[in-house]
């Protein structure tokens, strides 16, 4: 079990129940998914900058994160298809 989960269900979740008087625990709202996402507009000009990034992105979730490429060119901002742009 993670520790943001053991958080929860320790701590918020006998707050949540006595707050708002829940009579059972399935009354209790849950999280089921988090999503993050970082998009990086320098990243076509310099592709370091993707990089650290990625690496914060990996700090802060515990996971590796995905790089995601662009799926249509746009030439005002400079951006081909399958060019990475974010994670």
């Amino acid at each position: 079990m993670t520790r943001l989960e053991t958080f929860y269900k320790d701590q918020v979740l006998a707050k949540l129940t006595e707050q708002f008087g829940y009579q059972n625990v399935m009354q209790v709202p849950r999280i089921t998914k988090i999503t993050l996402n970082m998009g990086v507009g320098e990243a076509a000009g310099n592709k370091k900058v993707l990089e650290n990034a990625v690496a914060d992105m990996a700090k802060i979730s515990g996971q590796k994160p995905i790089t995601t490429k662009a799926r249509v060119s746009v030439a005002s901002f400079k951006i081909r298809d399958g060019w990475p742009i974010g994670c």
